[in-house]
């Protein structure tokens, strides 16, 4: 008894020895590596990488850059029973240990022994978060070691909910979301407060392995640890049983979701984001910047939506160029005709869905049956663009024609869908009109859909990726914002920003610059100019040049009024030959146009200058705002993570000349980002906005544009209803380039059709018909609740009854006589008794 006594008495003594031993170990180890390691008061300073954002004026997403994306959010704003997911899933003694789990590290080291290697680290979330924020991923003992050092110290620091919160927002899971509300987001398009049991569960399996038990790539398995999860919160009490077989029996319904913005807008969202580049000094792309834009997310869809209506029209009218590919249909499966239930709804063409990367993109497949999934992996890597959706023919009526979408839905496209599609031909032309649907299309045909219509009356139609370019500017006149901008018909389809970078001749929208400098200097709307053909010989060309019109036809002797909205080529060429390059020159640097890049000879009557549709849109924007120069602007206000403004564009400030003027080239208001003593933005001065031609001469433009509208070359306008329209539409030679800039009081618009390597639209493809479609149908809807404005006839001009033969003040007894505007000191002379000359030679011949 007394040799047991002794044997107990020395294992004591040595299993003390032990512990201090390992005691003593551990605290020199500490104190080894306590002052090697980061301070873990750091952590209370983190800074989470946030992607830059850019929104609309109006506080709708554009675009996102970053490469991770994160939403982070409060501890009270995670679900309970998340966090209990989470604890069952990490470590369920969370609340108990000290920041380091003695239980967790000796089942590690058993596992260690057992099996020589390591099966499960020990790692408490504490643990987790020193790894995270201070240390390597390496399995190292030494880092282990690290851990538990950072551990301690952070337990010191923080609270339980503090340590989880950031856990939870700094921790990877997959699809580049890190933290649980960017993996709500991620997975299931919802934030993290809206998921259900089954989801919170199957996003707290992700940390352990984010690829392996990922709920998009490896579903099965996601599933199996999913509902591990669910058993575990029973055992530590969180859920009830008939909860966890509540959400077992849950579909696996996780699919990825990309940071959708909310307006298409990446052309306006790629300017912003190089404009911040020079305007803040923060990582635009870790720290949370916002960039608020002047888009008006209204606008912005009804042009992206016009824009794309119109080149479709246009590609329409230029044939069917046939599929995109085949598919070899032996051995798929039968598909049969769809069944209503079945089918794909078509989204309204006037709320266009913001056009997603297609790296980005979901896959559908691991969500479609065998037979659905056989038929789209026949062509789910052919790109889509825009509205446009890529669809397999697989079957055939007389006059419809099946087709299953890339997402797995079937939709039918009956005959009006399909009419149009003649065949095209070489040089322009199209074949004869098909009678039947197979006249079109066969079953295997690789092709592309788009939707057509609006509301209830929305349905897909054959449709191609067209050929030709657009693109639309409008800003507002009086402070120069642009409210709308698209550069193409798809930025990634081609990221060339038509808008902003293009430089194209202008054609007959360029003549208002050339009748205001007229207007300056000594004409009238009244006064004659020769419509008649005329022949330059100049000793540096080959040949004689021999100016024409859009037709044979000559007027002869016409009004200037007249002259501007019939178009007339040769007229604007007399009025600049009688002005002078030089003088005329005078005018368009007042109207800021790049003088510079234009030709001085007689051919910029004809608008040979080559112009951006943004450069045009601010000219314009000076006969609608009553004769200042705005400069375009697309960046309001950047503001960091937290809305302290960063950067605010400073207001516009209409002033009469001669004024001060600030930003007077540049595209992005210059503003000093001072701040007072408490770190607050200071608004920097107004930039100056000066008069450049005189009211008289604007209004007497305005009323010559406005006729081009009523009864000129843009009266297809005339179906928006609004008095307050005025505008000009503009072809280059063989129409090569189709133009329509137009404007009411409110708002400018500038819009361009062409082909990037510039060659015909083809015959009749003039500004009225390629152009002015997508203007008007942007202009319907971004001047809808808009009240027409009709600026007052200023006290300078009068209106007075002329001879319309001759232009000169009508004799009372004249039936004939119309009214026309004058400038007080410019009314013309009394007609003579029965004559109707009174013009100069010039003006005659």
């Amino acid at each position: 008894m007394r040799l047991t006594v002794s044997w107990i008495r020395a294992l004591a003594l040595l299993a003390l020895a032990a512990v201090t031993g390992a005691l003593l170990v551990l605290a020199a180890c500490y104190l080894y590596l306590a002052p090697q390691l980061p301070a873990a008061g750091a952590i209370r300073e983190v800074e989470y990488q946030i992607p830059l954002r850019i929104y609309t004026e109006d506080g709708k997403l554009l675009a996102e850059y970053g490469e991770k994306r994160r939403e982070p959010v409060s501890y009270e704003e995670l679900p309970p029973l998340f966090v209990q997911a989470v604890l069952a899933a990490e470590d369920d003694r969370f609340f108990e240990h000290p920041g380091v789990d003695p239980k967790g590290l000796l089942r590690a080291a058993l596992e260690l022994l057992r099996y020589q290697e390591i099966r499960s680290g020990g790692s408490t979330i504490t643990m987790q978060v020193a790894r995270n924020f201070f240390l390597d991923r390496e399995q190292r003992f030494l880092r282990k070691f690290n851990e538990i050092v950072l551990a301690i110290q952070i337990e010191r620091i923080l609270s339980k909910e503090e340590i989880l919160e950031l856990y939870l927002n700094k921790i990877y899971l997959g699809h580049r979301a890190y933290g649980a509300e960017a993996a709500a987001q991620v997975y299931y398009g919802k934030p993290i407060g809206e998921l259900s049991l089954a989801q919170w569960a199957m996003i707290a399996g992700l940390p352990k392995a984010p690829s392996a038990y990922n709920p998009i790539t490896n579903p099965d398995r996601a599933r199996v640890r999913r509902n591990w999860i669910l058993q575990r919160m029973v055992d530590t009490g969180a859920i009830s049983e008939e909860q966890m077989e509540s959400a077992r029996q849950a579909p696996v319904t996780a699919r990825y979701h990309a940071a959708r913005p909310e307006v298409e807008g990446a052309y306006m969202g790629e300017l912003a984001r190089m404009a911040a580049e020079d305007l803040v000094d923060q990582d635009i792309y870790t720290e949370g910047v916002r960039i608020f834009t002047t888009l008006d997310a209204k606008r912005q869809n009804a042009a992206v939506a016009a824009l794309r209506q119109g080149l479709h029209a246009y590609d329409e009218r230029h044939g069917y160029r046939g599929p995109l590919g085949k598919v070899d249909t032996e051995g798929l499966p039968e598909l049969g005709w769809p069944q209503p239930e079945d089918t794909e709804a078509a989204p309204d063409q006037d709320q266009p869905e913001p056009e997603l990367a297609e790296e980005t993109k979901p896959d559908p497949a691991d969500t479609l049956d065998d037979d659905r999934a056989a038929w789209v992996e026949t062509f789910r890597d052919q790109p889509a663009y825009g509205p446009l959706r890529t669809a397999v023919v697989t079957a055939l009526r007389e006059r419809q024609a099946a087709v299953l979408l890339a997402d797995g839905k079937q939709a039918v496209l009956d005959w009006d869908d399909l009419r149009w599609a003649k065949p095209a031909l070489r040089k322009g032309y199209v074949g004869e009109a098909p009678n039947q649907a197979a006249d079109v299309l066969n079953p295997g045909d690789i092709i592309y859909v788009r939707p057509d219509g609006a509301g209830e009356d929305a349905h897909w139609r054959l449709a191609q990726l067209p050929k030709a370019q657009s693109a639309i500017a409008s800003v507002d006149p009086d402070t120069g914002a642009v409210r709308a901008l698209q550069g193409g018909y798809s930025f990634y389809a081609s990221k060339f920003n038509r808008a902003v970078q293009a430089r194209r001749q202008v054609g007959s929208a360029f003549k208002p610059f050339v009748y205001t400098a007229a207007l300056e200097n000594g004409f009238t709307p009244a006064t004659i100019i020769n419509d008649a053909p005329v022949v330059f010989d100049d000793a540096n060309l080959d040949e004689a040049w021999r100016p024409t019109g859009a037709s044979d036809r000559f007027y002869g002797p016409t009004r200037l009024r007249e002259a501007l909205y019939r178009s007339l080529n040769l007229v604007s060429i007399r009025i600049l030959r009688q002005m002078g390059i030089s003088q005329t020159m005078n005018t368009l640097d007042r109207f800021g146009l790049p003088t510079d890049r234009f030709q001085r000879d007689l051919s910029l009557a004809l608008g040979s200058a080559s112009l951006t549709p943004l450069e045009v849109a601010t000219a314009y924007a000076i006969f609608a705002n009553g004769g200042y120069r705005v400069q375009p602007f697309f960046v309001e206000r950047i503001e960091d993570k937290n809305g302290k403004v960063l950067w605010k564009a400073p207001a516009v400030e209409k002033c009469e000349a001669p004024c001060a003027v600030v930003n007077d080239a540049d595209s992005v208001p210059e503003s000093t980002p001072e701040a007072d003593d408490e770190g607050r933005f200071i608004q920097p001065p107004p930039v100056k906005a000066p008069r450049v031609i005189d009211e008289d001469t604007i209004w007497l433009m305005n009323s010559l544009l406005h006729d081009v509208v009523v009864r000129g070359t843009g009266r297809d306008a005339r179906r928006l209803g609004r008095g307050d329209l005025h505008g000009k539409t503009g072809t280059t030679n063989d129409q090569v380039d189709a133009w329509f800039s137009g404007f009411s009081p409110a708002l400018v618009a500038t819009v361009w059709v062409g082909f990037d390597n510039p060659a015909t639209l083809g015959w009749g493809e003039y500004g009225g018909r390629a152009a002015l479609p997508i203007w008007i149908d942007y202009m319907g809807k971004a001047l809808d609740g808009v009240p027409e404005r009709h600026p007052p006839q200023p006290p300078g001009v009068v209106s007075v009854r002329i001879d319309p033969e001759s232009g000169l003040r009508a004799r009372p007894d004249n039936d004939d006589a119309i009214f026309e505007y004058f400038r007080k000191d410019n009314v013309p002379e009394l007609e003579a008794p029965h004559s109707n000359d009174g013009r100069s030679p010039e003006q005659i011949f």
